[in-house]
This record gives C-alpha cells, structure tokens and sequence, in this order.
C-alpha cells in the first residue's frame, strides 16, 4: 500500500471519469511543457477548471497521476497480449497481433509515452516495482510466444528466445523516438511493416512459404492493394 494506492494490483476500481480524463490530458500538457517537477497541482487543477477536492478524488498524490499516465499504455498493450495468446490461433498470428497492438500504442498514447520516458525518474520505488512487475508479464508473454513457435516447428529453433524476445521489443520500443502523426506512414502501415521483418526472421523456410503466414507479408498485401 502507498499514499492509498494497491500498487501491486491496478490503481483505484473506480474507472475513468470525464473529469480523471480532463485531469490526464491537461497533466500531459502541462508535464511537456515545463517538466514533472516544473507543475504543481494547483496549477493543475487551475488549468482544467477542477478543485484540488476533484484532484484528490481521483489521485492520491501527484506521484500516482504520473503512475496512471504510463500505466494506461503498459495495460492497454498487456491487455492486448493476453487477448492475443488466449485465442486459439498459431504462433505466427499471436506474434503478429502483439506487433500490431504494441505498435499502434505509440499512437494511441503518444503524449502518456513522450511524458513518462522524460519524467518516469520521478517515481516513487513501489510504482517503479508495479510498472516493472506489468512489463515483466508483457516480456513473458513475447517469450512464451516465441518458444511456442519454435517448439511447433514454425520458428527457428537454434533462435535463443530471451535474445530474440528482448531484440523485437528493443526494436519495436524504439518507435517512440521517431514516430510522427503527420510522418509518410500512417501507425497501421508501420505496424505491417514490422510485422513483415520480426515474421520473416523468426519463421522457418518452409513456413515463410506456408499459406497461412501469407497474408501477414507485405508482398501479399501489396497484391491486394
């Protein structure tokens, strides 16, 4: 327990409210511009028309907002690799539903992600271990795909699957340095993009050419196009 907050589950039960939304976007905004340590509440507060009752309904402390801000991606990106891996399909398509998904959250959550990498220094040790404990499930969730894959013959098996795993998600993280809303590809085209270089190094020759796979290559959806 920390400043009223299970750390070791989710936050509070209580959901988004119109009014935690508002308290977010503007605490993104205000965060970009002038830093973590750079904004108080009551600026907060000031700048989205609340009080700091209405802050305090929803964060218990500064430090938790700044915790709510990384962990609505690091859910929505877990959540989505669950979803993935509990659906009976192949390897190859779990693989390609987590690329996507993990992907498309450097859109999705733009400002969440540019603000937690400049100001996640800032946070309190028993959210760093609760942030840390969600990315070790999602890192698991990437191994246990590969190992499947490989243990089903469609991944290459002399591929270690702890270097394999942690070099698709170095590579995919990295999106957060260069991507642009306005760039020449839109999220989803760089998301196939993906897809198409992790399948095509994990897969085995004689599933590169399996039908299955084949709508998940970008020749194949250049065709279609």
């Amino acid at each position: 327990m920390f400043n009223g907050l299970h750390v070791s589950g989710y936050i509070r039960s209580d959901g988004l409210t119109e009014l935690k939304d508002k308290i977010i976007e503007t605490s993104l905004n205000l965060f970009e511009q002038n830093g973590y340590h750079g904004v108080s509440v009551n600026e907060i507060v000031k700048e989205c028309g609340t009080s700091k009752g209405g802050f305090y309904h929803h964060f218990s402390s500064k430090d938790e907002l700044l915790f709510v801000i990384h962990d609505c991606f690091i859910s929505y990106v877990l959540t989505k690799a669950q979803e993935a891996t509990s659906d009976n399909i192949h390897p190859s398509a779990k693989m390609q539903k987590i690329i996507l998904s993990f992907v498309k959250v450097f859109d999705l959550y733009k400002p969440h992600i540019s603000v937690f990498y400049q100001e996640s220094i800032y946070l309190k040790p028993p959210y760093v271990e609760a942030i840390k404990k969600k990315r070790h499930q999602y890192k698991e969730i990437v191994f246990s795909v590969i190992q499947e894959g490989i243990e089903k013959g469609e991944f290459r098996s002399e591929l270690p699957v702890e270097i394999t795993g942690m070099s698709i998600l170095g590579m995919v993280n990295w999106t957060y340095k260069w991507y642009k809303r306005d760039g020449g590809k839109t999220i989803e085209e760089i998301g196939r993009i993906y897809v198409d270089l992790i399948l095509k190094s994990l897969l085995t020759e004689e599933f590169k050419n399996d039908a299955s796979i084949q709508p998940y290559l970008l020749k194949n959806q250049m065709d279609i196009d």
